[in-house]
Protein backbone atom coordinates (compact mmCIF):
# COMPACT_ATOMS: atom_id res chain seq x y z
CA UNK A 1 0.00 0.00 0.00
CA UNK A 2 2.84 2.35 0.38
CA UNK A 3 4.17 1.81 -3.09
CA UNK A 4 0.93 2.72 -4.44
CA UNK A 5 0.42 6.19 -1.94
CA UNK A 6 3.84 7.28 -2.86
CA UNK A 7 3.34 6.93 -6.42
CA UNK A 8 -0.04 9.03 -5.72
CA UNK A 9 1.36 11.60 -3.68
CA UNK A 10 4.34 12.07 -6.20
CA UNK A 11 1.66 12.34 -9.18
CA UNK A 12 0.45 15.22 -6.97
CA UNK A 13 2.99 17.08 -6.16
CA UNK A 14 4.23 16.95 -10.35
CA UNK A 15 0.77 18.21 -11.03
CA UNK A 16 1.26 20.85 -8.38
CA UNK A 17 4.48 21.87 -9.54
CA UNK A 18 3.61 22.38 -13.16
CA UNK A 19 0.31 24.37 -12.12
CA UNK A 20 2.77 26.90 -10.44
CA UNK A 21 5.29 27.11 -12.98
CA UNK A 22 2.28 27.70 -15.82
CA UNK A 23 0.47 29.79 -14.64
CA UNK A 24 2.20 32.96 -14.46
CA UNK A 25 2.61 32.29 -18.43
CA UNK A 26 -1.14 31.79 -18.83
CA UNK A 27 -1.55 35.24 -17.12
CA UNK A 28 1.53 37.07 -18.79
CA UNK A 29 -0.49 36.43 -22.39
CA UNK A 30 -2.21 40.00 -22.26
CA UNK A 31 1.37 41.47 -22.57
CA UNK A 32 2.35 39.39 -25.68
CA UNK A 33 4.22 41.34 -28.67
CA UNK A 34 2.55 41.45 -31.88
CA UNK A 35 4.82 40.73 -35.13
CA UNK A 36 8.43 41.61 -34.90
CA UNK A 37 8.54 43.15 -31.25
CA UNK A 38 10.90 41.28 -28.34
CA UNK A 39 9.78 39.09 -25.83
CA UNK A 40 11.40 40.95 -23.02
CA UNK A 41 8.43 42.81 -21.79
CA UNK A 42 6.59 38.83 -21.22
CA UNK A 43 10.02 37.43 -19.63
CA UNK A 44 10.31 40.36 -17.37
CA UNK A 45 6.52 39.97 -16.44
CA UNK A 46 6.91 36.25 -15.51
CA UNK A 47 10.11 36.71 -13.67
CA UNK A 48 8.35 39.14 -11.72
CA UNK A 49 5.14 36.99 -11.00
CA UNK A 50 7.49 33.93 -10.19
CA UNK A 51 9.49 35.91 -8.06
CA UNK A 52 6.17 37.79 -5.84
CA UNK A 53 4.83 34.02 -5.49
CA UNK A 54 8.28 32.69 -4.05
CA UNK A 55 8.71 35.60 -1.75
CA UNK A 56 5.19 35.52 -0.41
CA UNK A 57 5.21 31.98 0.12
CA UNK A 58 9.26 31.96 1.79
CA UNK A 59 7.71 34.55 4.01
CA UNK A 60 4.30 32.90 4.82
CA UNK A 61 6.19 29.87 5.49
CA UNK A 62 8.34 31.96 7.88
CA UNK A 63 5.63 33.36 9.65
CA UNK A 64 4.18 29.68 9.90
CA UNK A 65 6.81 28.39 11.78
CA UNK A 66 7.63 31.43 14.09
CA UNK A 67 4.31 31.40 15.33
CA UNK A 68 4.09 27.72 15.91
CA UNK A 69 7.03 28.07 17.89
CA UNK A 70 6.07 30.42 19.80
CA UNK A 71 2.60 29.38 21.05
CA UNK A 72 4.64 25.79 21.17
CA UNK A 73 7.51 27.61 23.72
CA UNK A 74 4.28 29.36 25.47
CA UNK A 75 2.15 26.28 26.07
CA UNK A 76 4.83 24.70 27.39
CA UNK A 77 5.89 27.20 29.73
CA UNK A 78 2.07 27.61 30.92
CA UNK A 79 2.40 23.76 31.47
CA UNK A 80 5.50 24.01 33.44
CA UNK A 81 4.17 27.09 35.72
CA UNK A 82 0.68 28.38 35.28
CA UNK A 83 0.76 30.98 37.93
CA UNK A 84 2.56 33.38 35.24
CA UNK A 85 0.39 32.46 32.29
CA UNK A 86 -0.34 36.30 31.81
CA UNK A 87 2.86 37.44 31.50
CA UNK A 88 3.93 34.65 29.02
CA UNK A 89 0.90 35.22 27.11
CA UNK A 90 1.82 38.63 26.66
CA UNK A 91 5.24 37.95 25.84
CA UNK A 92 4.00 35.25 22.99
CA UNK A 93 1.54 37.20 21.83
CA UNK A 94 4.49 39.88 20.92
CA UNK A 95 6.91 37.69 19.49
CA UNK A 96 3.85 36.42 17.16
CA UNK A 97 3.06 40.13 16.44
CA UNK A 98 7.17 40.28 15.27
CA UNK A 99 6.78 36.98 13.04
CA UNK A 100 3.81 37.58 11.24
CA UNK A 101 5.37 41.51 10.09
CA UNK A 102 7.55 39.17 8.19
CA UNK A 103 4.57 37.59 6.40
CA UNK A 104 3.33 41.60 5.80
CA UNK A 105 6.76 42.85 4.53
CA UNK A 106 6.75 39.66 1.94
CA UNK A 107 3.23 40.81 0.71
CA UNK A 108 4.26 43.83 0.55
CA UNK A 109 7.80 42.64 -1.35
CA UNK A 110 5.07 40.62 -3.74
CA UNK A 111 2.78 43.45 -4.42
CA UNK A 112 5.61 45.60 -5.32
CA UNK A 113 7.44 43.40 -7.62
CA UNK A 114 3.79 42.92 -9.39
CA UNK A 115 2.14 46.11 -9.47
CA UNK A 116 5.41 49.00 -8.90
CA UNK A 117 8.10 47.28 -10.31
CA UNK A 118 11.00 49.60 -9.58
CA UNK A 119 13.10 48.00 -12.33
CA UNK A 120 10.25 47.51 -15.38
CA UNK A 121 12.41 51.12 -16.79
CA UNK A 122 15.52 49.36 -16.98
CA UNK A 123 14.08 46.33 -19.03
CA UNK A 124 11.12 47.54 -21.10
CA UNK A 125 12.62 51.24 -21.88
Amino acid sequence: MSGKFGKILLTLLVAAGALLVSSPLVYAAEVLPGTGESYTKVLFAVGAMLAAGFAIGVGAVGAGLGIGTAASGACAAVGRNPGVQGKIMTVMLVGMAMAESVAIYALVVSLILLYANPYMRYFLG
